[in-house]
Order: C-alpha cells, then structure tokens, then sequence
C-alpha cells in the first residue's frame, strides 16, 4: 500500500462547531435519533498491526501517533462525559487504539463510576493485556468488556493481527475476566471472505454454552487504509445461514432501542450470537452513537471526515454550559446515514481511521 495515505494528520482538521440556537427540547438529531452512547477511544495506539485497521505499511515504526500533550487528560475526559450524560447519554465504551495500553486505565473507570453512578460502562480490548488487568478492571467498577478475537485457527489468527500474538493468550484472558466477575463477555469477529470465514462454525461452536456472545461484524470499509473490497464482504445473513446448518437458531429481539447486533438464540438452548450488518442492513436509521477521539474530538458517524474540536473549548476555558449547549448543536445538527447510502466512490473517500476513533 502506498505510503501517500496519510490517515489522520489532514482530517484531524476540525469541523467548525454550529452557531448555538439553544433548544429546550429533547436532543435529538435531523433524522430524530436521540443521543444514548458515547465511546471514548483512550488512545490512538496498538500493540496489534491487524490487516483491517492499522495495517504495518501505514502503521509502522515511522507513524506519528499523538504526542502527550495532544491526549486528552483522565480530568476532561470525566468532564465532558458528564455533560454527555446530562444530555441523555445512558452507555460509556472505552475504545483505542488499545484501551489497555493507557497507563493507569483503571483509575479512569473508577473516576467515571464515581461521576456517573448507574451508567452502563464498558470497554472493547484486543484481549492482550486483558488477564493481568482483569480483577483491577472489576474493581474499579467496569460493568462488562468485548474481546475482539477474529480467528481460532493460529496462522490465520495472527495473520491477521500481523505481531504473531497466539490465540491462547486471548483465551486465557477471556477466561480470567469471567472469573473476575465481567460476564457476559461479548466477543467480536470481523469476518472477510478468503481469510477467516472459514472459521465461521468453529467461533460459535467454542463459545456454544459458555455465557458468553460472540458477534460476527461484517468488514467494513472504514478509515481509508485497509483497501476495503465489497468482494471480500461476508453478509451477516449466509454467516446466519451457515451457523444455523450446524447449530439451528432463532430470531430474537433487541435488547434496547439502537442496538446494533442482530440477537439469534440456539434452539437447544445453548446461548446466543449476534450479527452487525453495517454493510448489507444498514441500521442507520436507529445509531445514537457519539464518538470522542483521543484528541477530544467529537465524531457523530463512524464513517466520518472529520470531526468536532472539544478539546479547543475545554483547554481554552469555556465553561460547562458553552460545552454543553455545543454538544446540543453538534447533535441536532446530526445527519450522518453513511451505511444507508455507500456507494463505489463514497467507500474509496479518505475517512477517520477506527483507531483513532474505536470501532
């Protein structure tokens, strides 16, 4: 891949924040979707280099990850998260790059328990620091974690994260965080054609009665590095199909409004699994995700340009109010349904890395 895409430097320029027209109303955005989860990616760096996110010949040992200073502190982070919360916000997730690799990301779980009792908190990981970290993560207050985990099959596996990390450690990590107390532990698989679909049966057959839910996310063309192909798109309805051929399963409903995942039960009881179709059943129509990038931007798609500078206002003394009522404009203003109307030329358009941004 050529080393002329640059992923992040030119679209780390900001978006202008709307003219504030206050609006006593309920927050909701111009398709009517109300504001409901915030993810917060804690770092824009990874100890993995997997093929569909930070591939090595962008991410290499010449990259120019954030410096310090450019990161935003555990302090603003809590800060913006309650005026988040203040404006209907119910779910905080914890992104990266790789949320474990931020020093001390335990203190900013427990600082965010503590300014925001009864929120639904959670983190997504690579799963390679999770075992040593695991019963710190329970006790600062952490409700539950995902563990992306895109192969059982260790040369496809770490194939794919491209560092030659085994599979063993993951599931070693998966099983320390159950015994911590973090279950149900969500388990995502992007599944792309040719590499690992083939492991499709074997994902849900080692986590069948386990408790935990493993999610097959179609791949997706996001950020602008990872040379997205709809051919090697595998759709959630023959990854359905394929599974129900071993295992029969059943339809079920959402758990709350905008989630994500399709639900589907065994008929023998045995679990569930989940299917997130971002390419071939675009939910755009129900997202009520907010995005804040390590550098405090805020991004209202995952498939965005470019994003909002709340950092600028928190460093540059706006008080609460300001943020807030910015956070209301930027949100009403919201018309983001990528998803719904991609397209050959819109796949190909240079967008904001997942790294940057969490997944």
């Amino acid at each position: 891949m050529p080393k002329t895409v640059v992923p992040l430097r030119e679209l780390r320029t900001p978006l202008a924040i709307p003219a504030v027209r206050d609006d006593p109303g309920p927050l909701a955005d111009t398709q009517g979707r109300m504001l409901r989860d915030l993810r917060i990616s804690v770092t824009d760096r990874c100890n993995f280099r997997c093929v569909y996110c930070m591939p090595k010949e962008v991410f290499d040992a010449d990259y120019a990850f954030l410096p310090h200073g450019e990161v935003l502190t555990f302090e603003e982070i809590v800060r913006l998260a309650k005026l988040f919360r203040a404006q209907g916000m119910e779910k905080v997730r914890l992104t990266g790059g790789e949320p474990l690799l931020r020093k001390d990301i335990e203190r900013l779980i427990a600082m965010l328990r503590e300014a925001l009792p009864g929120i639904d908190l959670t983190l997504t990981t690579n799963g390679s620091a999770l075992k040593a970290q695991a019963r710190a993560l329970a006790a600062a207050g952490l409700d539950r974690l995902t563990v992306s985990l895109d192969s059982l099959d260790e040369a496809t596996f770490q194939a794919m994260n491209d560092v030659a990390f085994p599979v063993s450690k993951v599931l070693a990590a998966i099983d320390a965080a159950a015994q911590a107390g973090l279950s149900p532990i969500k388990i995502n698989m992007v599944v792309k054609r040719g590499v690992n679909d083939h492991q499709v049966v074997d994902m849900a057959r080692r986590f069948r009665g386990t408790g935990h839910i493993v999610r097959f996310i179609e791949y997706m063309d996001v950020g602008s590095t990872n040379g997205w192909r709809m051919d090697d798109v595998v759709a959630s309805g023959e990854i359905v199909e394929r599974i129900g051929a071993h295992f029969p399963l059943e339809p079920i409903g959402a758990q709350y409004a905008g989630e994500v995942a399709e639900r589907w039960r065994y008929a023998d009881g045995a679990g569930e699994i989940g299917v997130i179709s971002s390419v071939t059943r675009a939910f755009c129509s129900s997202c009520t995700r907010a995005r804040l990038s390590t550098d405090g931007q805020l991004y209202t798609c995952l498939f965005a340009q470019r994003g909002y500078d709340l950092k600028g206002l928190l460093r540059g003394g706006a008080a609460d109010d300001e943020i807030a009522a910015a956070i209301r404009a930027i949100w009403r203003g919201r018309a983001d349904r990528y998803s719904e109307i991609r397209t050959a030329e819109t796949a190909r358009a240079r967008k904001v890395e997942m790294s940057f941004i969490g997944g």
